[in-house]
């Protein structure tokens, strides 16, 4: 030490390198282990010699008693870090040049299995750091590359000796480490799910204090470049990493706006099967909710009208393969553009310098396919199939016109939908069609019913109102008709067709939730277009006996549901064009059952046609199901519904045919309980000749209604007769069949 100060004293810089080589040379890096150590404490005297000039010699200093680290001997290893704490507590900040090589050397000591060699390294962890702290020289771009490769070190003491850094550069208020957080956030989510407790805390707080530091300065966020690194940790099987990184992806959708938009399709995969958590994992559920709600705001009416040319326009590079996650067919295909607005009015939402403006083209590909992907999977769970729907119906809200070039792939499976054991799924999946059905984005050519056998063969003009949301939701939603009103999309009808077909192949569906569909449709949509259509489309359905059910179920929801008395209004007087079209649509689909044909004809008044009815069933085949339907009908005619057409019972003369066709029902009845109702009730029938008053001259106003113009009563009873022939035909082959069936098995 005394020669080395003489050294210095008389500035001979040769001779000093000459005794730290030999110090380095014949002691330090001697095979003799007693040499190795008297040259570690030689170049630390030689360092404390030096004093403040140590700085122009630490490269010859600290390489041989960094080589020391990795000696055998841990008591070698002890006296290295105790030389070095010496060499940097002189040096200081001279030190910091030389940083890396220092990091990279207690990095492995911060792992070594003898104590005190973990001990000493932690003095030098300590005297490091102080100085990194004091000083404004630190070299951050040059530290990250080996910060992001130690941070992957799955070794416990390694880890907790990375953290303590990553804090430490933190808290330096000239260190600016946010600009880097993408490097090492994936290996930081890594090290939250350590086995050690007390890593995962100190992990913990590293990520909380990045989080602040995004929240006050998200306009220097790099937010896309680490948004599938989010994604990627949403899906983890460990669930502080999964609820860490949901957090931070609500936060970064609510800061960063629609510059996450082209990470949708993955934000979806991570965020939609969260929705279904239970309980155990309620805080996971919650966040992932609001991230859904909040990147669901941000797709715009705009994005529909955007150029899409615009995307060769692009400032901000498409997310690469290596970036997207692991799941081709969730990845976003999407590319960012430019936008710098955000649907969110909070002041501290991200906002684009005009350096660095962004365009955002919202790509609907992937996340269409995300959302399809997930309703073809039955073992997701039911909120969210039901957030899946949501989406859907807010991107034909929102997108229409790029949404319709997806409708023909997402329509079997919204169909299928249909079968869901959930009624709120169903609910959201009629919402869908409707939509679907109703859009004026539809109206364009090509996206008509894909199979030309399903083509319409008769142009019946539909009408549906423009918006279902600009319906009153009194019950009534949807039967407002008027010239004005925008006709079906060419969806609609092929909507119609399949959910017949769904129906007929499906009866436990038409048994157990048809009535359930159609009464919803009728809010959603247009009651009379839903009725006027699917009696059109029966009316050529080959299929007899399932006609019949479905006019009977269309019927008994057309006489019972509160969703239908506007129509039932419309056809009760028959006073429009409009309601008699209607009347004989029906009449003609409801000829497949002629109970229910009966019943029309009681809805619509028209009793004379309705006795008509009743004088043809002698001539039809009277089975234990006929006589069940009348007498549900006998039931029916004692309902609320039929209130006028039990007070027209005491205007006897102006309506005879209503009380001979009750008579006819009567005596198509056998002596049952329907029987004796429905003879009480003609017993209550006054007689003509009491009911006389001194008006009794001049014409009744009172039941009578104008017979309605413009119907062929002659023509509907043709009709009616032509069709239970096909019913009796189609019964009697069934029966032959059967009964050649019988009789191969008794051969």
């Amino acid at each position: 030490m005394k020669l080395v100060r003489e050294f210095v004293a008389q500035n001979n810089t040769s001779q000093i390198k000459h005794v730290i080589q030999i110090l380095s040379q014949e002691f330090a890096l001697s095979q003799h282990p007693h040499s190795r150590k008297g040259g570690l404490i030689g170049l630390a005297a030689c360092s404390i010699a030096l004093g403040k000039d140590s700085g122009l010699y630490l490269k010859e200093l600290i390489e041989p008693v960094l080589t020391c680290f990795n000696d055998a001997d841990s008591r070698l290893r002890y006296y290295a870090c105790e030389a070095l704490y010496n060499i940097v507590k002189v040096a200081r900040g001279s030190v910091l040049p030389h940083f890396n090589v220092l990091f990279d050397g207690l990095s492995k000591l911060a792992a070594d299995p003898d104590p005190n060699v973990k001990s000493g390294s932690e003095l030098l962890d300590r005297l490091l750091k102080d100085i990194v702290t004091e000083s404004n020289q630190f070299d951050l771009v040059g530290f990250i590359p080996l910060l992001r490769e130690r941070i992957y070190s799955n070794n416990q003491y390694a880890r907790q000796f990375i953290i303590s850094w990553i804090l430490v550069l933190e808290s330096v208020p000239d260190i600016n480490l946010l600009d880097y957080l993408p490097e090492i956030l994936d290996g930081l989510f890594q090290i939250l799910g350590d086995n050690s407790k007390e890593i995962r805390k100190m992990c913990e707080v590293a990520l909380g204090e990045f989080l602040k530091e995004i929240k006050k300065n998200p306009s220097s966020v790099k937010f896309a470049e680490m948004a599938n690194i989010l994604v990627i940790h949403c899906q983890a099987a460990d669930d502080l990493i999964q609820l860490t990184a949901m957090c931070w992806m609500r936060e970064f959708i609510q800061l960063a706006g629609r510059v996450m938009l082209p990470y949708s399709s993955g934000i979806l995969t991570a965020v939609l099967p969260c929705l279904s958590y239970d309980d155990r994992k309620k805080n996971i559920k919650e966040v992932a909710n609001v991230c859904n709600q909040s990147l669901m705001k941000l797709v715009i009416p705009e994005d529909d009208e955007m150029d899409e040319a615009k995307q060769s326009m692009t400032l901000l590079a498409e997310p690469t393969p290596e970036e997207s996650i692991s799941n081709p067919e969730a990845a976003s295909s999407g590319s960012l553009e430019a936008s710098g607005d955000s649907n969110f009015s909070n002041s501290s939402v991200f906002t684009v310098t005009s350096s660095e403006r962004i365009q955002v083209t919202l790509n609907l590909d992937g996340i269409v396919q995300v959302l399809d992907c997930h309703l073809h999977d039955t073992s997701i769970g039911m909120m969210t199939r039901i957030a899946v729907l949501k989406w859907l119906y807010h991107l034909y809200i929102k997108t229409p016109r790029k949404m319709f070039r997806h409708t023909d792939s997402l329509f079997p499976i919204l169909l299928r939908t249909l079968s869901d054991e959930s009624d709120e799924v169903i609910l959201k999946d009629l919402e869908v069609l409707a939509e679907i059905a109703s859009s004026p984005a539809g109206q364009t050519e090509g996206h008509g019913a894909s199979d030309g056998s399903e083509a319409r063969p008769s142009p019946v003009e539909l009408h549906v109102p423009a918006r279902a949301s600009q319906l009153s939701s009194s019950g009534t939603k949807g039967l407002e008709c008027s010239p004005s009103t925008p006709t079906m999309n060419s969806y609609f009808y092929k909507f119609m067709i399949n959910l017949l077909k769904r129906f007929s192949s499906e009866r436990k569906l038409l048994e157990t939730r048809g009535a359930f569909i159609i009464r919803q449709l009728c809010l959603l949509l247009n009651a009379e277009n839903i009725f006027h259509s699917m009696a059109d489309i029966l009316l050529r359905e080959e299929d007899l006996k399932f006609a019949s059910t479905m006019v009977h179920t269309l019927n008994t929801i057309l006489l019972t549901s509160s969703e239908l008395f506007q129509l039932r209004n419309q056809l009760k007087d028959l006073k429009t064009p409009e309601s008699r079209n209607l009347f004989c649509c029906l009449y003609r689909s409801w000829c497949h059952n002629p109970v229910t044909t009966v019943s029309l004809c009681f809805l619509t008044q028209n009793y004379k046609h309705a006795y008509d009815l009743i004088q043809k069933f002698g001539d039809l085949e009277v089975t234990v199901d006929f006589l069940t339907e009348v007498d549900k009908l006998v039931q029916l005619i004692e309902c609320p519904i039929f209130t006028y057409l039990r007070l027209q019972l005491l205007d006897v003369k102006n309506n005879p045919y209503l009380i001979k066709a009750l008579y006819g029902l009567l005596m198509l009845l056998p002596q049952s309980s329907a029987f004796q109702l429905l003879s009480h009730r003609l017993q209550c029938v006054p007689n003509p000749e009491l009911m006389q008053t001194a008006d009794s001259t001049k014409p009744s106003t009172g039941f009578k209604r104008a017979s309605a113009s413009n119907i062929d009563y002659t023509e509907l009873l043709q009709h009616f007769e032509k069709v239970q022939n096909k019913h009796l035909e189609a019964r009697h082959q069934r029966a032959g069949r059967a009964e050649q069936l019988d009789r191969r098995v008794v051969l």
